[in-house]
């Protein structure tokens, strides 16, 4: 959905007045955003010049038979607000209003097959989570199998991690990277396909392996596959999806990756007592979510953003007719989409793979994206996730529990994982992704400091195992809605589109390579430094993670993809010093020192910035068009009242 315009018209460094040939009236350069305007591509162009535009546009991309909605949806994302006012051959039908007004009143009223999209691309996740808790539980058996289960070797307690880390070698030094050719000849749903055969054949390969050194293979291939599908399903979905609602179909991802957690530690528990065998059923039977995934990607549109990427803008117009409730929704779409693009090509221009890998770190708009994602991914290795998800039954068993109460304790903390992950739904799109991970971050240091510290009680006591136990909980509650969900949804909306898919790249493989490197060498500390030294650790690397978030990631929610071009156009050091100078003193004086009456300035000029500010917005301009309303009938009647006197004295 296209966005209120920025209402700031001052004459600014960063600003530059357009033309009349079709430019805005002020266009804000994309690479040094200094007093953080959020700008509409399409405002101020006039109306002839921009209804001339769509007329051309239709011609160049062979649109010629939907001109006329596509001048009305240029109109609607010219001004968003005032559609209702639009007036001439132009004028909105009531269901069209209706149908713009619902964007902003019910928000999740969306066509089943933008839900069907995102639920079938997400349920890959699945084999991500369920990867990680099988080899949860395998841990405590297949060492022995292969001969390097020996506690006491360092030789032996690398390798574990070494076949552990596999997936996340593999994502991170292919996976990840392959995924922009890919992308570039096949689109979203041919690299999601193409992935998903990673992640089903090699899983079957886990299960039935003779050696160590074919499970590391094996699980080496999985990683190609997780790297690609990481790096491509959450752009997929960010695209389709409106902005609105984005935040909350894109974090399904991660909502699927708790499910498959979950459904791993189910499948560990259910495996504990077949045998010999059970560490290959665990491993195997997280084939299971890649099989739909597989079935039904090539049912679902391509992305839009892709298909115009390559020129392909009716069937561009096509997807988002399927992705949008009307034809003016789709028309407001293409058109916005388009001039945005036309605006990033002016600082961008061609690339090719090399050229735009190096991007990533010298245009300052794209690097300051690169900062921001690295940031957040890189964040979610620090919070100590991965030392659970990778090693939470070893943890427990080294913590006093048998075999089974490890497990189960497994067990419990891939529920509580999942369940909490339900609330971001919400609460990424209300409180933003920033404030969530600033939120959390906190509050995950003080529980694994709490676990540690909890972890030096004498084994034998019940406490030891409840409180270990409790505090771990405690943890997945806090990070299930805000680190978990965040890195992937962030990641996959601050790149602009030219740079999407290697953006991409780059951030989940910075995420995947720090785990690798993590679960890779947590055998080691877990040896050398306990239990206790371990969660004390990740307690400290929450708090650097916090800081780092503090300075250097933007909040993104509820802003179109192309406008987080404008976001991103804002130096890193004026948005630093706007949080040291402003945020952050605000901040003390509102919650320590409980001064109520304390207002932050807001660092960017939004017309509107949250969904009731939306809302208000709209009834505020209904209640205008009413009164005009009744000023024009009550001009009418005075006019009436003064031709009757005037027909009377003519009589008499």
């Amino acid at each position: 959905m296209a966005e209120p315009k920025s209402m700031s018209t001052e004459k600014d460094s960063d600003v530059h007045r357009g033309s009349e040939a079709g430019l805005p009236a002020e266009h804000i350069d994309l690479n040094s955003n200094l007093t953080a305007k959020i700008r509409n591509p399409l405002a101020g162009i006039p109306r002839d010049v921009l209804l001339r535009n769509v007329e051309e546009f239709a011609q160049e991309k062979g649109m010629v038979d939907q001109v006329g909605i596509l001048k009305k949806g240029a109109l609607v994302a010219q001004d968003p607000s005032n559609y209702e006012d639009i007036t001439g051959e132009h004028a909105l039908s009531t269901e069209e209003v209706d149908v713009l007004r619902n964007e902003v009143l019910h928000k999740w009223r969306q066509p089943m097959a933008l839900y069907v999209t995102i639920v079938t691309c997400s349920i890959g996740a699945a084999v991500q989570g369920w990867d990680q808790t099988g080899s949860n539980g395998a841990n405590l058996s297949f060492p022995s199998v292969f001969g390097i289960g020996n506690e006491d070797s360092t030789h032996d307690t690398l390798l574990v991690g070494l076949v552990n880390s596999a997936p996340y070698i593999g994502s991170a030094f292919f996976g990840c990277w392959v995924s922009d050719p890919l992308n570039f000849y096949t689109g979203r749903r041919g690299t999601i396909f193409i992935a998903a055969i990673f992640c089903l054949l090699p899983v079957f390969g886990s299960a039935v392996c003779q050696t160590w050194e074919q499970l590391f293979v094996c699980r080496l291939l999985l990683g190609f596959g997780m790297g690609a599908k990481g790096s491509t399903v959450p752009i997929y979905a960010a695209e389709n999806s409106p902005a609105a609602i984005r935040g909350a179909l894109v974090m399904s991802w991660q909502l699927w990756t708790a499910f498959g957690i979950f459904l791993g530690t189910c499948a560990n528990l259910a495996m504990v007592n077949v045998g010999k065998y059970a560490w290959r059923y665990q491993l195997g039977s997280a084939f299971i979510p890649a099989v739909p995934l597989l079935l039904f990607i090539y049912l679902c549109p391509e992305s839009p953003r892709w298909l115009m990427k390559k020129n392909r803008y009716f069937k561009a117009y096509t997807a988002l007719l399927r992705l949008r409730n009307n034809p003016i929704q789709a028309a407001r779409d293409l058109y916005y989409i388009h001039s945005q693009l036309e605006v990033e090509r002016e600082i961008i221009g061609k690339s090719n793979y090399v050229t735009r890998f190096l991007q990533l770190f010298t245009i300052p708009r794209v690097r300051r994206a690169t900062l921001a994602s690295f940031t957040v991914m890189i964040a979610q290795q620090m919070c100590g996730i991965n030392i659970i998800a990778f090693y939470s039954s070893t943890i427990f068993k080294n913590s006093g529990f048998t075999e089974f109460q490890a497990l189960f304790a497994s067990f419990g903390f891939g529920l509580i994982n999942f369940i909490f992950a339900f609330p971001a739904i919400w609460t990424i799109d209300t409180f933003g992704r920033r404030a969530l991970l600033l939120f959390t971050f906190p509050n995950m240091a003080w529980s694994l400091l709490a676990a540690g510290l909890c972890a030096l009680i004498d084994k034998e006591k019940t406490a030891h195992l409840a409180l270990v136990a409790m505090f771990i909980y405690i943890f997945a509650m806090f990070y299930s809605p805000g680190e978990g969900p965040v890195p992937f949804a962030y990641s996959a909306e601050v790149f602009p589109l030219s740079h999407r898919e290697v953006g991409m790249g780059w951030a989940v493989a910075t995420c995947l390579f720090w785990a690798c490197v993590l679960t890779m060498f947590l055998p080691l500390m877990l040896s050398a430094m306990g239990t206790t030294g371990v969660f004390c650790f990740y307690a400290g690397t929450n708090i650097v993670a916090l800081v780092m978030i503090f300075l250097w990631v933007p909040e993104t929610k509820q802003r179109t993809l192309e406008e987080l071009d404008y976001i991103f156009a804002v130096p890193t050091r004026t948005h630093m010093h706007y949080q040291l100078t402003k945020a952050l003193p605000w901040w003390f004086n509102r919650w320590i020192l409980q001064r109520k009456g304390e207002v932050l300035e807001p660092l960017y000029h939004f017309d509107t910035s949250t969904d009731q500010d939306r809302i208000d917005a709209l009834y505020a301009a209904d209640k205008t068009r009413a009164e005009k309303r009744e000023g024009n009938t009550s001009d009418l009647q005075v006019e009436d009242q003064n031709s009757d006197s005037t027909e009377i004295r003519e009589k008499n």
